[in-house]
């Protein structure tokens, strides 16, 4: 199988709140690894060399290898906590990846031809993006680099599904095959902006009133 990354990790035995502070202190960010056969392990990343990765999308849908005491795991990323209001990561998930078992994992829609689709090009029509991602299922050999969606033959008022996605061999997208088939981009017109309502006898009549009240407040002028 094909590993994108590799970041080195190291084992931990500590756990619990206050263990997982006191690696963040220390410029550290607690990790937990799971499935196959083995327990799940417990461990930790440098902080500073898992920002430099984790800005790229590939991070996210594609194998990363893992070494830890010299042994490289090949795992998907499951989840990666952040700090809601600074640029820190709390907890990453990750799971094994082995060559016998399928993988779930999100991967990210790559649009082309929007530019020179007729819809667009030639007709007016407004491009939509109602998916930016999909998860597929398959086995670690047959995962794909990128999901491409070609739009240049997008008519006015077409539309495409998570079926009309080209997949590889032995790939399949859970929402088809949970029966569950989604729009991921249609080719629309433009709403033409609403003017903007005259005010009814209703609305204006307590504007009127008020205007009244105000003048008799005035003093007369002598």
């Amino acid at each position: 199988m094909k590993i994108s990354f590799e970041l080195a990790a190291e084992a931990r035995n500590d756990e619990g709140k206050g263990a997982s502070r006191r690696l963040r202190h220390a410029g550290r960010v607690p990790a937990i690894l799971y499935g196959g056969k083995d327990q799940p392990q417990s461990l930790s990343f440098n902080h500073e060399k898992l920002l430099t990765l984790i800005e790229n999308e590939k991070f996210y849908s594609t194998i990363v290898g893992i070494n830890v005491g010299g042994k490289v795991h090949p795992v998907v990323v499951k989840d990666l906590q952040m700090h809601p209001a600074k640029n820190q990561v709390l907890h990453l998930d990750l799971q094994r990846v082995l060559d016998n078992e399928k993988i779930r994992l999100r991967l990210p829609i790559h649009f082309k031809g929007e530019s020179v689709a007729p819809g667009v090009k030639t007709q007016g029509g407004i491009v939509s993006h109602r998916l930016a991602d999909i998860e597929v299922q398959c086995l670690a050999k047959d995962l794909p680099e990128e999901l491409v969606l070609d739009l240049s033959e997008m008519k006015l008022n077409d539309t495409k599904y998570v079926s009309d996605i080209s997949l590889p061999a032995g790939v399949v997208a859970t929402l088809v095959v949970q029966g569950k088939d989604q729009v991921v981009v249609s080719i629309h017109s433009p709403r033409a902006e609403e003017p903007e309502a005259a005010p009814t006898a209703e609305a204006a009549a307590p504007a009127a009133d008020a205007k009244k009240e105000e003048a008799k407040k005035e003093p007369a002028k002598k």
